[in-house]
């Protein structure tokens, strides 16, 4: 059973109590919260909320969530793309349209369940038998580069370099419009969106700090190809950034228009580049992730 424990600021006064305690930030959508709420999980000062509450200064709220039995996760024998493997590291091209690791709706088909097949037992397990091996993850429709670590040890230094941001992460995009500038800097908050708990959004009160740096590469008039480089990983954080100065992925149709006439299956977004520092040798190491047909077909499209 998880427990939280929030007190309502004066400036959150008036809030139904559902969208206050989705906007803390806690992962939980609203959804999930109202039924929490007609189980009798959340209490004011001691008795059961109703979800139209409205909350008020100095209110005392306590939210419990029943512990959730997780699903076996399987291995199936998925084919992989491997860029590099020895007995610490795993270096994936992840496809297009692959869930990196299982969630509610996406037990099967992810690239955990092939990971299992292929590695066996040889996994770290510091983040669940959920996550095994995981260490960062790309979204369901960006290809590319992904780290999978094969033991503890391995996982929580790679996990540091991550933390401290020495690992080389560049991507490939193509963005909606020209680029005014050749290069430039995207500095701001991200976190959960205020009224869209599905998307992330520049979030000043909630949000974790993000950087993004672009550069151009290619020029189309009405698109732009360019090179991303990450200093931080948020959930989204490329998506939510280049839309923010208004300039969205091809294909992406959460963050930017709904109009898709390159027919894209998601966002024109690839990890290329990926660079670390062995956890066992300690040399820096580089791989590089081929860019997947559909994004080399947009690249001559767009030249046409």
């Amino acid at each position: 059973m998880e427990r939280y424990d929030y007190t309502v600021e004066k400036n959150e006064s008036g809030t139904r109590i559902d969208r206050y305690l989705a906007e803390k930030d806690s992962g939980f959508s609203r959804s999930f919260i109202q039924k929490l709420l007609k189980d009798g999980q959340v209490t004011v000062g001691g008795k059961p909320a109703k979800s139209n509450y409205k909350v008020r200064e100095d209110d005392s709220i306590h939210l419990e969530v029943p512990d959730s039995s997780e699903p076996d996760i399987v291995p199936e024998d998925i084919p992989l793309d491997i860029l590099y493997e020895d007995e610490d590291v795993l270096i994936v091209n992840k496809p297009k349209g692959m869930v990196v690791h299982p969630a509610a709706g996406h037990y099967q088909g992810t690239l955990v369940n092939a990971v299992m097949a292929h590695c066996g037992d040889s996994l770290s397990g510091i983040n669940g038998v959920m996550r095994p091996g995981i260490v960062h993850r790309i979204d369901k429709d960006t290809t590319g580069a992904l780290l999978v670590c094969k033991n503890d040890t391995a996982h929580r230094d790679l996990a540091e370099q991550l933390k401290c941001h020495s690992i080389r992460r560049r991507y490939r995009a193509v963005v909606q419009g020209n680029l005014k500038d050749d290069e430039g800097t995207i500095e701001g908050p991200i976190g959960r969106h205020p009224t869209d708990r599905k998307k992330m959004a520049i979030n000043h009160k909630n949000g974790k700090d993000a950087v993004t740096h672009y550069k151009v590469l290619e020029r189309f008039g009405q698109a732009t190809y360019v090179e991303c480089r990450l200093e931080t990983g948020r959930t989204h954080q490329i998506r939510v950034h280049m839309a923010s100065i208004g300039h969205p992925l091809l294909g992406d149709t959460v963050y930017g228009s709904s109009r898709n006439p390159y027919h894209l299956e998601g966002q024109a977004l690839h990890a290329m580049i990926l660079g670390f520092v062995h956890p066992r040798t300690g040399e820096y190491m580089e791989f590089t992730a081929p860019l997947p047909e559909y994004f080399v077909k947009l690249l001559s499209k767009l030249r046409k």
